[in-house]
């Protein structure tokens, strides 16, 4: 579906104004959503689609996961959690999970962005080299 830059712009508003301290307020856009259904605005159908998508990137980028070949410590789960706050900011949800493929190492994602410093990635970097 082509959605017009005036939709573009009224869901783009909509996601700014659902925004408290720069982090999404849940209660904010459930209200929103519900103004807008209710109201029904010429175009409601592609603004609420821009402001989804809007929402699914945000929180896309507020998720981090981390995994690791084993059960990690707990101070290693703080100390993981501080530098991602350090270099993300505060307000992420982290999620820790293990995953024996990795062999050893850990592999974090957050968004988009992915560092994998575990031993499959060196290995499949090696194969690849040769």
């Amino acid at each position: 579906m082509k959605i017009s830059k005036q939709a573009r712009r009224d869901g783009k508003s909509l996601f700014n104004n659902c925004k408290v301290n720069g982090l999404l307020d849940e209660n904010r856009v459930r209200q929103t959503v519900s103004a807008v259904i209710s109201q029904k605005p010429r175009g409601y159908v592609a603004m609420l689609s821009h402001f989804q998508r809007l929402l699914k990137l945000d929180i896309d980028r507020r998720t981090a996961r981390v995994e690791n070949a084993v059960e990690s410590s707990p101070a290693l789960v703080e100390s993981i959690k501080a530098q991602i706050a350090k270099r993300y900011g505060s307000g992420l949800n982290v999620q820790f999970a293990t995953n024996p493929a990795l062999i050893g190492g850990i592999r974090v994602q957050v968004g988009s962005d992915v560092f994998d410093g575990s031993v499959r990635a060196r290995l499949n970097e090696l194969a690849e080299s040769m």
